[in-house]
């Protein structure tokens, strides 16, 4: 193992885009492939990231990037998670230091970081249904020299929506579009389905391994690989064809199929990539690659090939110890649960330790449903277990709840069905971008009827919530709950209705703190305090039904003060105004969230800084709004 220095090596270092890339010969790729990876471990070991991942696509994302023509012809990443060696050839080696800190690289593709990307998604299955309409588009501006390529792998094609953009680029023989199937077996851990059962049984087919090695050994032999050799193993493959039989799955639909491809044979890609290019009609290029690629602690890393992992040692693999965080709570509190309850069930989409469900799994084996990256699936087929007397419950990180909303809404909520959904990673999540924020469940769940939510401030309050979730049989709830270490234990000093009382004040403020914003909120009222202000901070517990208390609660106070970790529009606050206003109570409401905008990748409480959501910062408008309606404040010595 090469010195792992965070910087580029010295071949890498000279790739300033695509066109140097080209100018290099075959026996450099080698040594570009290792110095790639060697940048990988030491920038991911830092900052953390998606590692295994992009040690799997480093052979074929060079040959792409040797093959094609970015950004004339356009490279889609599904999931983006594995653009990182996409950003290395595309002149971001040299910074590549930054990844995923303030002011440096995103971990996903970026329009705002480069001309080579194009898409910003890192939600998967998505990458098919643009390209199928960029192709299109393309074709109609008469751009017939442009060719849209779609690497699609890492679990995405567990997804429905990308079997729904091929059914559609199927119909269509005119494009010049390529499917890159990169398949690694995995999402965050082993592909769950059919189709990855049916992949893997290929995989681990001797006759198989005879085939890669027949093409491997040929095309070593070959000085240039050209048409005619691979012509040749072309025909070999067709003349395997009940061994090689994603063929007729993909040929079926419709589709020209090329494959299997080592794809860690960077050769091999090349020429594969070469004879889809020419075609100018939609090819599947079937790539098969190891998650973890060329790193020996993430090939051997059985839970996820250190798919995202924290800071860690690069020469050892050994992670940082990680402190006690709400989903190692969740998962230790869905185990007791479990014992006391045989007819709780837990559903996962593809996500098994990411939400803390392994525990679960272990105990449990035969309760546990991971669907793959099938959040919409995951939720209809939760309304089944229902129907069918069971209790399940999902654990999603809250951006993806997005993605399954009308199953809940259409499915679970019309129904009337006993549904836990359990939102991890909600409100501000910091280094992952702006598409990982949980900061829209708040307000896209208000709209469903029949829905309670519930948002615990600490670990003793997850446990009772998730408790008394799983109690409740006549429709859906949510349990919602922030990335990282659980925040320290606030203990009620009062009870107002079924909400919880953390500071008893005088009639000046009513201080609304949701969920794990009550340590905020309680700094912000001691320096209230210090201003002559006094204020009562209120838990709710459960946002949504709002507890009726809140009406003469908010009716004895001067002004009402709501602080969310969720976006502003239609959220908690305005559901507290719109409770108040139905009441015909006239105190004046305050909301303080997040701004609805994408928020740039930074450190949470450096993104929280920056919105304004600090005891500072709230402690600061709420005494100017006091004052306006209390000139007297104007005088107060300590002001």
């Amino acid at each position: 193992m090469s010195e792992r220095t965070g910087q580029p090596g010295n071949l890498l270092e000279s790739v300033k885009g695509p066109g140097d890339l080209k100018r290099l010969a075959v026996d450099e790729l080698p040594v570009l492939a290792a110095e790639i990876r060697d940048l990988l471990i030491a920038s991911t070991a830092r900052s953390g990231g998606h590692l295994g991942p992009n040690l799997g696509v480093v052979e074929l994302t060079i040959a792409m990037h040797r093959v094609f023509d970015s950004p004339h012809d356009r490279i889609l990443w599904d999931t983006g998670h594995q653009a990182y060696v996409h950003k290395m050839l595309t002149g971001r080696a040299g910074r590549f230091g930054t990844l995923r800190q303030e002011g440096g690289l995103s971990g996903y593709p970026s329009q705002a970081e480069s001309e080579h990307d194009i898409i910003e998604n890192s939600h998967a299955s998505t990458a098919l249904s643009y390209a199928d309409g960029l192709a299109k588009a393309y074709r109609l501006k008469g751009e017939a020299g442009r060719t849209v390529v779609a690497v699609i792998g890492d679990g995405a094609l567990t997804g429905g929506m990308a079997w729904e953009a091929l059914n559609n680029i199927a119909a269509r023989k005119d494009l010049p579009l390529i499917i890159v199937v990169n398949d690694n077996g995995r999402s965050y851990s082993p592909t769950i389905g059919g189709l990855a059962s049916h992949l893997a049984s290929l995989r681990t087919n001797q006759r198989y391994e005879d085939v890669l090695d027949f093409v491997k050994g040929n095309l070593t032999r070959v000085p240039v690989v050209g048409s005619p050799v691979y012509d040749a193993l072309h025909g070999v493959k067709k003349g395997l064809k009940d061994v090689l039989a994603p063929q007729v799955m993909f040929e079926d639909l419709g589709l020209k199929y090329i494959g299997l491809v080592d794809g860690h044979d960077e050769q091999a890609v090349e020429a594969a990539l070469r004879r889809a290019r020419d075609f100018r009609r939609p090819v599947i290029v079937h790539v098969l690659t190891k998650k973890g690629f060329g790193y020996s602690p993430a090939e051997n890393h059985d839970e996820d090939c250190f798919h995202s992992p924290g800071v860690f040692d690069p020469l050892t693999g050994e992670e940082k110890p990680k402190p006690h965080g709400w989903t190692n709570v969740f998962g230790q509190e869905m185990v007791r649960l479990g014992a006391e309850r045989r007819d709780i069930v837990a559903i996962t989409a593809a996500m098994l330790g990411p939400t803390g469900l392994i525990p679960f799994s272990e105990a449990y084996p035969d309760r546990l449903y991971d669907v793959g990256i099938a959040e919409q699936h995951a939720l209809t087929s939760a309304a089944g277990l229902a129907l069918g007397g069971l209790h399940p419950v999902v654990a999603v990180y809250a951006t993806f709840l997005n993605r399954a909303f009308d199953q809940l809404l259409m499915d679970v909520a019309l129904h009337r069905l006993p549904v836990t959904v359990v939102l991890d990673r909600a409100g501000v999540t910091g280094d992952d971008g702006a598409s990982h924020n949980g900061m829209w469940d708040l307000s896209i769940l208000q709209v469903v009827p029949g829905l309670s939510v519930a948002v615990p401030r600490d670990e003793p309050r997850l446990r009772e919530l998730l408790a008394e979730a799983v109690e409740i049989d006549d429709g859906p709830t949510v349990v919602r709950y922030p990335k990282g270490a659980v925040a320290a234990e606030i203990e009620a000093v009062g009870r107002l209705g079924e909400m919880d009382v953390l500071r008893e004040g005088d009639p000046d403020v009513l201080l609304v703190a949701v969920g794990p914003m009550a340590e905020l909120c309680l700094e912000a009222a001691d320096l209230l305090d210090a201003q002559g202000i006094s204020a009562t901070v209120v838990d709710p517990r459960w946002v949504k039904p709002l507890d009726e208390a809140l009406v003469p609660a908010a009716r004895a106070h001067k002004l009402v003060v709501v602080v969310e970790d969720n976006g502003r529009v239609g959220a908690v606050g305005d559901a507290v105004a719109r409770m108040l206003r139905d009441a015909d109570v006239d105190v004046p409401v305050r909301t303080y969230g997040i701004p609805q905008r994408f928020l740039d990748h930074a450190k949470r409480p450096k993104i929280l800084g920056e919105i304004g959501l600090t005891s500072q910062d709230i402690a600061r408008q709420i005494t100017e709004a006091i004052a306006k309606r209390s000139p007297a404040l104007e005088n107060h010595p300590t002001r």
